[in-house]
């Protein structure tokens, strides 16, 4: 778990995201988290690119197979149910937290008036994207985004074991 400011980027981090996502990576802030060998799972991304544009996905899932686990979730048409959760009070008001957290850790690399109040997967109010979610609760840590959670518990890819070195694993 990793919360900004971040350690600097090296450039073996660098060179293992472009592998992970067959291109380089822009607005690179820091690894928000790793896998346990150490390669990166998340990253943190500036919320303006280089070239100007604005980019509310502060963390962004770089690792292959829990973008492919993720994947398969949304494929499976889980995110209903995953929003039907947030009918609990508890888990509503979670989830706001989350976003408004996520939010205050972007801030810290800038505002950008655009993307102002918005962050990332649907937060506050919906189920959009499991990928960011889950990007999220890897690098804000168990308990923080409550659906980001549940998505990650549900999928086949652990952040506990290092699954890298496997064929399609990129890394």
């Amino acid at each position: 778990m990793s919360t900004p400011p971040f350690p600097p980027v090296t450039d073996a981090d660098l060179a293992v995201m472009r592998q992970q996502l067959g291109r380089p990576m822009r607005g690179v802030v820091g690894i928000a988290a790793r896998c346990v060998c150490g390669n990166p799972t998340v990253v943190a991304t500036a919320p303006r690119l280089p070239d100007g544009t604005p980019f509310p996905t502060f963390y962004y899932l770089t690792h292959p197979a829990a973008t492919a686990a993720l994947s398969v979730l949304e494929a499976d048409h889980v995110m209903p149910d995953l929003a039907a959760e947030l009918e609990d009070e508890e888990t509503a008001a979670a989830y706001r937290a989350a976003h408004e957290a996520y939010l205050a850790d972007r801030a810290g690399y800038g505002d950008v008036e655009e993307i102002a109040g918005i962050s990332a997967g649907g937060m506050p109010t919906r189920v959009k994207c499991l990928h960011a979610l889950a990007g999220h609760a890897l690098a804000a840590g168990p308990g923080v985004n409550p659906i980001g959670d549940r998505a990650l518990a549900l999928s086949t890819w652990s952040p506990s074991r290092c699954v890298c070195a496997e064929p399609g694993a990129a890394g």
